[in-house]
């Protein structure tokens, strides 16, 4: 029996059309995938599931009964739950607290406390989620806040799970955790719907996958059927080249960003960076690998000029650049894609066109008569941006909270390209992407670096690392363990220097 059914499900939003026609099921007791690219149509679709969107067609079926749900408590009272991409949480209050607001277990008008710590506890117990229910949120890891979630719709009775891009925000061990959690989830009854962009994950744990393109379904198939090369083809409508990316030869300038001796304590009085030395050279892309909370936000704070470091100096193009500015920065070429799009680059009630030029609205070719912005200008710089990184919108003019998170991130990533930077420098940009989204960012990281800038790019992807560096710097406790060409070395041996082990297999 069919868990949920969709059948002929469409929503609108004005002219764009997110959800064109879908119907598929999804089985009892299954682990189903959905994949496709951002933009696609996935997360309406689960909207609707969960009650926070309402179909302007077709009908969603929940155990073979039509259900129009008008909130998520509907939802929730129906046995459905959903951890969305962006945690809901209050980092003040205690795990227990987290999860049973809305529904506390009242005495006399009483909360009873006792009962709901037992309870909390009891269900972070049963499915093996290790968590001290008594404890801060805000003091708890990303996956740790994560299960805080996965109890909140437990604790609520729900038996179908949807996790939309529950790993975006993990690591590659934290990945492994999440999976064995999800497989447990389904050993003890549950039904999963998984939203993911990473292949290798939806292969190991989904029992089907359903692809979504550009709002219809592309067809749903198990597992055991297909490979990732059938599920990416699916997805993008073409190949994708995973492996390492051709390069052409570039005379290797004069260094584009030095960092010497970079020490740093953090405010705890924590050694976050131990004398740490790297250049980057004008033609190059140095890639930096490391498990994250190593050093690497100090890092590129530090790069940026959010921190000033406790002594070493930052040089770019050859000037000490150590106690300027981020504007001072700015203004002599470095662009920077931030880790975090929608707190660091991106003003999400702006429109597209205006974030474009976030930064760069002081420009002549932005001003008309000197005070007044030039509104033609801007549009025309959006219009142009928008066609040659295929940024997907309604329109330049539509506010950025409108797009889906990848097209956000092609804001931010052609917004410092067309800069023109001299460093460019990008912090897990492909975070949250779908392989399509990340293949457009990773070619606009070469397209700089066969340019002859300067690139340096920090993730958590090794392979995304293996395919575009020229070099790859590991770090380890805030300083680096060993600079390797990745041509020379395989994913296993970057792995033991990420774990600080030094010496090559």
């Amino acid at each position: 029996m069919n868990a949920i059914e969709f059948k002929n499900v469409t929503k609108r939003f004005g002219h764009v059309v997110a959800n064109d026609h879908i119907s598929f099921g999804i089985e009892e007791g299954e682990i189903h995938a959905l994949a496709g690219e951002n933009g696609a149509g996935k997360s309406t679709l689960m909207n609707m599931l969960f009650g926070l969107l309402t179909p302007d067609e077709g009908s969603i079926l929940v155990r073979e009964k039509e259900m129009h749900f008008a909130s998520p408590r509907e939802a929730n009272r129906n046995g459905i739950g959903m951890v969305h991409q962006h945690f809901m949480l209050i980092p003040k209050m205690p795990v227990y607290e987290n999860v049973i607001v809305g529904v506390e277990p009242c005495r006399r008008n009483l909360i009873n406390r006792k009962e709901a710590i037992d309870k909390v506890q009891q269900i972070s117990d049963q499915y093996q989620l290790s968590i001290d229910c008594s404890r801060p949120v805000g003091d708890l890891t990303v996956p740790e806040q994560q299960r805080v979630e996965i109890i909140k719709i437990l604790y609520r009775k729900a038996n179908i799970l949807i996790f939309d891009e529950p790993t975006a925000v993990l690591g590659p061990q934290q990945i492994d955790e999440f999976c064995e959690i999800l497989l447990n989830l389904k050993r003890l009854g549950k039904t999963i719907i998984f939203i993911s962009h990473k292949l290798p994950e939806v292969m190991r744990v989904a029992d089907r996958v359903t692809v979504i393109r550009r709002g219809k379904v592309v067809g749903t198939r198990p597992i055991r059927d297909i490979n990732t090369e059938i599920l990416t083809t699916m997805m993008v409508g073409h190949k994708v080249n995973t492996g390492r990316k051709p390069r052409k030869p570039v005379n290797l300038g004069g260094n584009a960003l030095e960092l010497n001796n970079l020490w740093m304590k953090d405010h705890y009085g924590i050694e976050k960076l131990k004398g740490l030395s790297l250049v980057v050279r004008n033609g190059e892309i140095l890639g930096i690998a490391g498990v994250d909370g190593n050093g690497q936000d100090e890092l590129d704070k530090c790069i940026l000029g959010v921190y000033t470091p406790d002594s070493g100096t930052i040089c770019m193009n050859g000037m000490d650049v150590t106690h300027t500015s981020i504007k001072q920065r700015r203004d002599m070429g470095l662009g920077y894609v931030a880790s975090d799009r929608q707190k660091e680059s991106l003003i999400l009630s702006y429109s597209v066109a205006d974030n474009l030029i976030l930064g760069q609205q002081r420009k002549s070719r932005f001003i008309r008569d000197k005070f007044l912005m030039d509104r033609e200008a801007i549009w025309k710089n959006a219009e142009t941006i928008r066609k040659r990184y295929d940024i997907r919108c309604a329109s330049v003019s539509v506010a950025a909270r409108t797009l889906s998170g990848g097209n956000q991130q092609k804001i931010v990533v052609a917004r410092e390209a067309e800069s023109n930077p001299n460093i460019y420098v990008a912090i897990q940009p492909t975070r949250g992407l779908d392989i399509g989204a990340a293949d457009d960012v990773l070619n606009t990281l070469m397209d700089m670096r066969n340019a002859g800038k300067g690139v340096l790019f920090v993730s958590m992807e090794l392979d995304e690392l293996l395919s575009v560096s020229d070099r790859i710097a590991v770090i380890f406790e805030g300083h680096i363990v060993d600079i390797v060409n990745p041509e020379e070395v395989s994913r296993e041996d970057i792995g033991k220097l990420m774990l600080g082990v030094k010496g090559r297999i």
